[in-house]
């Protein structure tokens, strides 16, 4: 009775694995999956980047990372047609000798801008040669958003008159500065309580999206040493409500943005 159970229950799973729909992220797709993809009208990809960086005590190195994937995987459903890459972690930090930046607290990591504007180079390139046509670049993190400019303007200009084009869509980071500020004030918050860096909008975000990634019973931090573990603004008035709406804004204004860009 038992090995008729299992066998059912193994047929089942079978059906049921193959009856679900092909998922966005490029990483849980076969290589003949992505093949057909490419066959059945599946041209743009989003090379989504993130981060290793602290975030104060209560959320994890990998904010950044988990942010990025979620919200590039939602874009990728709106648009259709779109698969997700893996996401790109390792990002210009700050200084690593002597250490500057976030590389003053444990466990960031930093690489050097060549180094970082290489992969994402290496990365469209190799879309590219397999057939995606728009690449799109969104980054979770601030000051690398010049140098993913740049790494799109000089693929576009060497790529003129070919197939594929890069889009650098800052609408991604953008949304969520001034306009979910104004969301986060609109529902009381301050703009000491919302902050620059792991404070209410930056928790709440990960609330929303990535639970897991914070230390709920971290969130309560003395002011006076606040900017000692790495945070600016106040994460105690956070929730997944609030991040919600964040979470929602940053998909609209992106989705927005890569069709107005891909218009051609």
């Amino acid at each position: 009775m038992r090995r008729l159970f299992a066998a059912a229950l193994t047929a089942f799973a079978v059906q049921a694995l193959h009856a679900a729909p092909a998922g966005v992220y490029l990483q849980d797709l076969t290589s003949t999956e992505v093949r057909d993809a490419l066959r059945d009208g599946t041209r743009m990809v989003i090379i989504p980047v993130g981060g290793t960086e602290q975030s104060g005590p209560h959320l994890t190195l990998g904010k950044h990372n988990r942010r990025v994937q979620v919200l590039a995987g939602r874009i990728a459903q709106e648009l259709g047609h779109t698969l997700v890459a893996p996401v790109v972690a390792y990002v210009p930090e700050g200084s690593i000798d002597p250490p500057s930046g976030h590389m003053r607290f444990p466990g960031t990591i930093s690489v050097p801008d060549d180094a970082f504007r290489g992969v994402i180079e290496g990365a469209a390139r190799s879309l590219a040669r397999h057939g995606f046509t728009d690449i799109v670049l969104i980054g979770d993190h601030g000051d690398y958003q010049a140098q993913l400019k740049a790494v799109a303007d000089r693929l576009n200009r060497e790529w003129k008159g070919g197939k594929a084009r890069v889009h650098f869509i800052g609408a991604y980071y953008a949304a969520a500065q001034a306009p979910y500020e104004r969301l986060l004030r609109d529902v009381g918050l301050s703009d000491a309580q919302i902050g620059l860096h792991a404070g209410a909008a930056d928790t709440s975000l990960q609330l929303a999206l990535d639970p897991a990634s914070v230390r709920s019973d971290k969130l309560a931090v003395n002011p006076a040493d606040a900017r000692a573990l790495g945070v600016t603004g106040d994460p105690r008035p956070a929730s997944a409500e609030l991040g919600r709406l964040g979470a929602d804004l940053i998909v609209r204004q992106t989705v927005a943005a890569i069709r107005q860009a891909t218009a051609h």
